[in-house]
């Protein structure tokens, strides 16, 4: 970058070392980057907000499961643990449904997977 930086801020070190760094050297490098390219003088200028919209775009990501998994097991109480009125209500076939259940940790009572076929799809049809 042909830029001298001879100053580092103490809070900013400080920064740099507590981060979690989840994308490892690469994400360290790119931020090293852009805070010596904007960086007027000797002394680093680091957008220490990026470094806060990294933390929370991870802590999303946990919340998105969550969340995930509320959605499954909120429209299986609405259909009666009945597995396929479920992925119907959700938009996915019942093996992806199955798959997210297993994935979250999701189980439905026996009797409502043996009876797995959607009532109002059966009604008036000898299903």
């Amino acid at each position: 970058m042909n830029r001298q930086i001879e100053v580092i801020p103490e809070g900013i070190m400080e920064c740099l070392v507590c981060h979690p760094w989840t994308g490892n050297i690469r994400e360290l490098e790119n931020f090293i980057e852009r805070a010596v390219i904007l960086s007027r003088g000797s002394v680093l200028e680091a957008p220490l907000t990026d470094l806060q919209l990294t933390a929370e775009t991870a802590t999303a990501a946990t919340t998105l499961k969550d969340a995930e998994r509320a959605h499954i097991v909120s429209v299986l109480r609405e259909t009666d643990g009945i597995i396929a009125a479920a992925a119907v209500r959700l938009g996915v076939p019942r093996s992806t449904l199955f798959y997210k259940m297993r994935r979250l940790g999701i189980s439905v009572p026996r009797a409502a997977k043996e009876n797995s076929r959607p009532q109002a799809l059966c009604a008036g049809t000898s299903c």
